[in-house]
């Protein structure tokens, strides 16, 4: 647009439009910051200033930290809980590289197949990987023998179920890095006569580094803070997730319970730190002038690739099974009859299907919820002009939870919505709490995709809404919420997904009639009916999997009648 065709739009506002837009600006930037606060911000600041109080509230400096690194059981969790996390991400990026690297680089088939079965641990609770490795090699596992004597329940199956379950996060940051290569680069080096590993570590390698260093710290932070698979298959071996757990929940020092949040906190915001620093490095590899990478026939790498992928999926695929067999089973292992007795949950609890109830409820409103607070930050950061502070405030909050485990997160929330001087600590002990914490656990990665998304559109957008009298909110919702369509449905399923499948972020604000299904996995798996544990692990995974296939079904259906146009 012209410098002079600008003057003439600006000349053609409506005063009382641009009034009526600047009032419902300035009351979306509150109304985020204040939900942001109350979500994110204040309930953090609440676990920090426990963790410096005593039990009667007085302020004691660094007394309870020195309390807290004075007792060598304690610092033993710490030191189980980073050797563990630095084992895990050593398996998992080899593994999910050169399986991410045969999905981009090789012309092996059926990769769509093997990329649905990479992300198949992602749509299952976090228990069911380690529920599996009970019935694998538990003291009645089938392949105990294996063992060498050795029990499952300790570091190594806290391991084991940890690698599956961090796997596709892994994957799905280095295929995304290994997607965009400039085949001209490969070319310049067959040119040059460059050999195999000259092309991976002068070109393959620097242009990935940072999904790399990104699946470095999202593996690690992920480990450190998980609560349920140490829950389930870490026996008398203490991580901090678990010490922090057994503080609250077992002996009621909430003080305690405090620092040991604040050190869990602490490798995630480094890790977060480290990573948005080494972003800020990232430098483009596509240009405009680049020609996407195609991989060219090999047949013994071709082959050696096609194996590993086999391998691989048969393992998660195998895992998985596992545990859903394990949900039909009479009575493990003496009565190995099928029967769907397991999925009786209110035989073994009369909270057992309501629990499953409230999963769905829980995963609904949070999608929901979740989505449209998240498209409100985004287009606040993205579209609303001036008002920079406010909009870096709203871009910090939004963000920060990338850094705050959901463990961290859920004991926050005790120590805020409890409170007696907070006005809505009628809310404690209520499914609100829970829809509260979800969203704030998984906003971020929300408010990143329709930010990305929003930064597609030229800005023209909301210029011509003005010069032709029509408020902003009607032009959002008329034209910038149909062309985000496949981001809202994305972010509705994601956020869907990993609210019916947590348990960190859950495990400390549940009551009897507020727990859901993947707190009643911890609970059945406690009373020893580990096959209906898996029933309910399984269950939750079917309900993901339909809702994927319906996001599926839904994108390609509403995407024809809102992108039409694009058609030739």
């Amino acid at each position: 647009m012209s410098a002079l065709s600008r003057g003439r739009t600006l000349k053609s506002r409506s005063p009382s439009v641009d009034g009526i837009d600047g009032a419902i600006e300035a009351a979306m930037i509150a109304a985020s910051i204040l939900v942001l606060l109350l979500l994110i911000g204040l309930p953090v600041v609440t676990l920090f200033k426990k963790s410096f109080e005593n039990s009667s509230g007085e302020f004691t400096y660094l007394e309870n930290y020195k309390a807290y690194f004075s007792q060598p059981r304690l610092l033993w969790s710490v030191w189980n809980s980073f050797w563990t996390s630095a084992v895990v991400v050593t398996i998992v990026l080899p593994l999910s590289f050169i399986y991410a690297y045969a999905l981009t680089r090789s012309t092996l088939g059926f990769k769509s197949i093997f990329y649905s079965i990479a992300l198949l641990p992602i749509l299952a609770p976090s228990l069911l990987g380690a529920l599996s490795l009970v019935y694998i090699f538990g003291n009645q596992g089938f392949l105990r023998g294996l063992m060498g004597g050795n029990s499952i329940y300790g570091a190594t199956g806290i391991i084991g179920a940890q690698v599956f379950f961090s796997f596709p996060h892994a994957f799905l940051l280095i295929y995304t890095a290994l997607s965009f290569s400039d085949q001209r680069l490969y070319e310049a080096c067959d040119a040059l006569g460059a050999g195999r590993m000259t092309r991976f570590f002068r070109v393959t390698l620097p242009a990935t580094k940072y999904g790399v260093l990104s699946a470095i710290f999202v593996t690690f932070t992920l480990v450190i803070t998980d609560f349920g698979i140490p829950k389930i298959i870490g026996g008398r071996f203490s991580v901090l997730a678990t010490d922090v757990y057994q503080q609250v929940i077992g002996q009621q020092n909430f003080q305690m319970g405090a620092v040991i949040g604040v050190v869990l906190l602490l490798p995630a915001l480094l890790s977060f730190a480290v990573d948005r620093i080494s972003r800020r490095k990232q430098v483009a590899y596509m240009t405009s002038r680049s020609i996407q990478y195609t991989p060219k026939q090999d047949r013994f790498r071709d082959g050696f690739l096609t194996a590993y992928c086999i391998l691989v999926a048969f393992v998660l695929v195998g895992m998985i099974s596992i545990a859903v067999w394990g949900s039909f089973i009479t009575y493990w292992p003496y009565d190995l009859t099928l029967t769907a007795k397991n999925y009786d949950f209110n035989a073994i609890d009369n909270l057992g299907w309501p629990a499953f109830t409230n999963s769905l409820k829980l995963a609904i409103a949070t999608a929901t919820l979740g989505t449209i607070l998240s498209f409100l930050t985004a287009y606040i950061v993205e579209r609303v002009p001036g008002a920079n502070f406010a909009r870096n405030i709203i871009q910090v909050l939004a963000m920060s939870s990338l850094a705050v485990p959901g463990l961290v997160l859920g004991l926050s929330y005790v120590f805020f919505y409890s409170g007696r001087d907070n006005p809505l600590s009628f809310l404690y002990g209520t499914l609100t709490v829970l829809i509260f914490s979800s969203i704030a656990h998984f906003i971020a990665v929300a408010h990143i995709t329709f930010g990305t998304a929003l930064k597609q559109f030229d800005s023209e957008y909301e210029n011509v809404s003005r010069s032709l009298k029509v408020p902003v909110a009607k032009m959002v919702l008329k034209v910038i919420v149909p062309l985000c369509l496949e981001s809202i449905l994305n972010v509705w399923f994601y956020l869907f997904v990993r609210a019916i499948t947590t348990v960190s972020a859950l495990i400390f604000l549940y009551t009897a009639q507020t727990k859901t299904g993947s707190i009643a996995i911890i609970n059945m798996d406690e009373w020893g009916f580990t096959a209906a544990a898996a029933g309910m692990a399984t269950l939750i995974m079917g309900t993901s999997i339909v809702a994927k296939a319906l996001q599926f079904a839904l994108s390609s259906a509403m995407l024809k009648q809102t992108r039409g146009w694009r058609r030739k």
